[in-house]
């Protein structure tokens, strides 16, 4: 890009403003905590390491939000109104506005994915301070249209069987969508990485088995007092990795053993929507068409 008194402004192309924010990194791996909660511009990710039986706790929202079984070990019952649904190994669950409660049938770790807008959530963020003013590159969430009818879903990942024509397992939701990547043995190969931008929307990813680096440069602009160095930033799991726009960035498994990430974006992506079939859920959740 260029300053506005510079001739080759009226070039045109692809410009970079400025206000790009710092990419963060939440390792809850060395934690004691019980629930580890942070956030980004348009979700509050709550994570925990709950114990079987263990209740979640009783609210009530004014918006749908969700549950995340990341874990093969994860189960959970989820009341709400007159409604009932429990669930176990990977997926995920659907909660509608309303009171709901949430118990914790096994040990493996459950995630709740919330609007910011909802009381007091925000405030809890470790990050809170981060978003004290919104950040202006981010597209503000405005949900997506409504389903037929407010009630329980849940999605179990073992009836998704893997597909290399669709690009992981993707659910969505009014406000959010979920990818649940497929597991990767050992190292990625270090010459297949897949560095990409994104104009206007973060990315969060959510480490839950083995370890990261995630890979990321910010765009330069005419400020060089505002340029940072590239991030290679190692992380375990669980972490929770966000992604300001429009850096670049690609991650890297390089634990032995499985290691598996979950991307969340707030609102919905659209180039993800218009793929056939890649959106598992699609038929239960309207496009958003403006």
């Amino acid at each position: 890009m260029y300053t506005t008194d510079d001739p080759r402004a009226a070039l045109g192309g692809s410009g970079v403003a400025s206000g790009i924010a710092a990419p963060e990194y939440h390792d809850f791996s060395g934690s004691g905590r019980r629930t580890e909660i942070t956030r980004a511009q348009n979700v509050v990710l709550a994570y925990t390491r709950p114990s079987a039986g263990e209740s979640l706790g009783k609210g009530e929202f004014r918006f749908e939000h969700v549950l995340l079984l990341v874990h093969h070990s994860s189960a959970a019952e989820v009341v709400a109104g007159d409604g009932k649904v429990s669930l176990r190994g990977q997926g995920m669950i659907v909660i509608p506005p309303g009171i709901s409660e949430i118990v914790s049938l096994g040990e493996g770790d459950l995630v709740r994915l919330i609007q910011p807008d909802e009381a007091d959530w925000a405030s809890r963020a470790r990050n809170a301070a981060s978003y004290a003013e919104p950040h202006p590159r981010v597209t503000p969430l405005t949900p997506w249209p409504a389903p037929a009818e407010d009630r329980l879903r849940f999605y179990p990942l073992a009836d998704v069987p893997e597909d290399p024509k669709r690009f992981g397992r993707i659910f969505r939701t009014r406000a959010f969508m979920v990818n649940f990547l497929a597991p990767q043995e050992g190292p990625r190969d270090p010459s297949k990485l897949s560095p990409h931008h994104h104009d206007d929307f973060e990315q969060i990813s959510l480490a839950v088995e083995g370890e990261y680096v995630h890979h990321i440069r910010t765009p330069w602009t005419t400020d060089s007092r505002a340029w940072r160095e590239d991030d290679h930033e190692r992380a375990g799991s669980p972490s929770v990795t966000v992604i300001p726009p429009p850096t670049v960035h690609t991650s890297a498994a390089i634990a032995a053993g499985r290691n598996q990430l979950i991307d969340i974006f707030s609102p919905p992506r659209k180039d993800f929507s218009a793929q056939p079939g890649w959106v598992l859920n699609e038929e239960e959740y309207p496009e958003d068409v403006r």
